[in-house]
């Protein structure tokens, strides 16, 4: 018995269609790893924006701020200190001097992200990451 030709191509568009969205699952990812990456995204343009922040700050009164809640009677201060999936507050501690860090908990771990979205420095393993930073003057 002869398979009609309709019977045929739609088979072969179905298989098309399927190795299509294998593929693109295999090249950019599942749809959960999409949103942690997006999250880690978030997560280090907070942690950058709280940088900008303290260096404003250390800048303006000579001294780190004790908490990260002090940031928030500056007048240059936008920055979220709370994980947008969580919403806990990143972890800040001041190390001595100008010297602090700046926590949060990541989802992946950038460094095997083969076109990754943070630089260098701001690289991370997933999970809880510390990054050791020490504030500078903006007027320079």
């Amino acid at each position: 018995m002869a398979v009609p030709g309709r019977v045929v191509i739609l088979g072969l568009a179905v298989t098309v269609a399927i190795g299509a969205i294998g593929a693109g699952l295999v090249i950019v990812g599942s749809p959960g790893q999409a949103r942690e990456r997006r999250l880690d995204e978030r997560r280090v343009r907070d942690l950058e924006s709280v940088t900008r922040a303290v260096n404003a700050y250390w800048t303006r009164n000579g001294r780190l701020p004790a908490v990260l809640g002090e940031l928030l009677q500056s007048p240059a201060t936008d920055s979220d200190r709370r994980d947008p999936l969580t919403s806990q507050p990143y972890a800040y501690t001041v190390i001595g001097g100008k010297t602090y860090e700046l926590c949060a908990d990541f989802q992946m771990d950038s460094r095997e992200e083969s076109n990754s979205y943070v630089g260098r420095f701001w690289s991370h393993p997933a999970g809880h990451h510390c990054f050791r930073l020490d504030a500078e003057d903006t007027r320079r």
